[in-house]
């Protein structure tokens, strides 16, 4: 009977210790998801259990490898997510412990640096995006990449020490390289300069500096136009800026475009008005100024003399007329023309004249001189009968000029 005793209390003990699991307390999962009834090794080939249902998903390389490489205590609950418990840092920490920042589980072969390098506090752009890592990450061996400062002068200072043209210790130039230079450039020449503060634009957009900056010091120059053209302007002819008294100031007139053409003159207006048929000529300056812009005529006749002179329908200049263009003509075109004839002359649109006659011709029968009319031509009346009706008129005369003297509105 005692013996009896004994082997229960051994199969009870036994019984006890192939029921507790090597996985953890916590572990609850059924076991034939993983082990089978002819032995506990895990065939992956037929393993049931879903790693995609944990907080780990097994993505790339980490399908492939053994459970015991992350799990070696067997206890599921104690192995971490992070890269570096299961992996060491061959980088010695230089580079942060996140590895998924550049490496991923299909390989640890980095194929995108400069794309992750963007995401840096210092991104790769011009000639740095083709530079070599380890130009700039100096270690003892190739896998330390040390944090590096971001300002120029960090890396580039053995080239400002160096450089002659101009030399930046004398001139006491900034050791911030980006005031002056490009990073975008892949030379320190005149083609990776950054020139924002004076734009290298249009008529500017030059690669010889030389061109402005005369003297080895870079920083006495002045930005002013007249700085660098005084002797455009001066040797100017056509016109001549001097002599017409212009501005100095060349972006009044002149744009950024090569050879100062097209210019625009917007003081004009000071001097003369451009509008109506005036503004079709705008652009042609030498259609009213020719070859002296000091001296040019600021009046219609002054430029329209010969339009005076040869127009014949009337004959402005055997009628008298003056030489005012704007009593009669607008700037707009020289048709239609208004003539105040009858606040001037004769009242021919008012009075007992209005609607009397048709023409000009019908009392300025003289078509090549208006100053020339006729009144005793459009009455009915002969001389006779007329000399008759005036003989107590004191100086009379049967005479077109001596019946306007007295009948100057045309009324009896």
């Amino acid at each position: 009977m005692r013996y009896l005793s004994s082997i229960i209390l051994v199969l009870s003990f036994s019984l006890s210790l192939f029921s507790q699991t090597p996985h953890g307390k916590s572990w609850k999962t059924d076991c034939k998801l993983c082990h089978s009834q002819e032995g506990w090794e895990v065939n992956r080939e037929t393993l049931a259990f879903d790693h995609n249902t944990t907080e780990f998903l097994l993505h790339g390389q980490h399908k492939n490898v053994s459970c015991k490489l992350c799990h070696p205590t067997l206890v599921f609950s104690e192995a971490q997510q992070e890269c570096s418990q299961c992996h060491t840092d061959i980088h010695s920490t230089t580079l942060g412990d996140d590895c998924a920042q550049c490496h991923s589980p299909q390989s640890w072969i980095v194929t995108n640096t400069t794309e992750i390098h963007q995401q840096s506090r210092f991104p790769l752009l011009g000639a740095h995006a083709m530079a070599d890592c380890y130009d700039c990450h100096a270690a003892e061996n190739f896998l330390r990449f040390e944090p590096l400062n971001v300002e120029c002068i960090d890396c580039h200072r053995q080239d400002y020490m160096a450089a002659t043209q101009p030399n930046h210790v004398t001139n006491n130039y900034s050791t911030s390289c980006e005031q002056c230079h490009e990073l975008t450039a892949f030379d320190w020449s005149s083609s990776g300069i950054n020139h924002v503060f004076f734009p290298l634009r249009e008529g500017h957009a030059i690669g010889d500096c030389f061109k402005c900056h005369t003297s080895n010091s870079y920083s006495a120059i002045s930005p002013d136009c007249i700085g660098c053209h005084q002797s455009d302007y001066n040797g100017s002819t056509n016109p001549n800026h001097q002599t017409a008294g212009l501005s100095q100031n060349c972006e009044a007139c002149h744009s950024l475009k090569p050879g100062w053409k097209p210019a625009n003159f917007d003081q004009h207006n000071e001097f003369f008005v451009i509008k109506g048929a005036h503004t079709s000529i705008a652009t042609d300056c030498f259609a009213c100024h020719e070859g002296d812009y000091a001296n040019t005529h600021n009046t219609c006749f002054g430029c329209h003399a010969s339009e005076y002179n040869n127009t014949t329908n009337p004959s402005h200049s055997a009628a008298n007329f003056p030489t005012d263009c704007e009593a009669c003509h607008t700037d707009n075109a020289w048709e239609p023309a208004s003539f105040d004839h009858d606040g001037q002359y004769f009242p021919i649109y008012s009075g007992k004249h209005n609607g009397k006659w048709n023409l000009c011709a019908d009392c300025h029968t003289n078509t090549s001189n208006y100053a020339l009319f006729s009144c005793i031509t459009c009455h009915e009346h002969n001389r006779t009968d007329t000399d008759k009706d005036h003989d107590e008129v004191a100086d009379y005369v049967y005479e077109s000029n001596s019946c306007l003297s007295c009948h100057p509105t045309g009324d009896d």
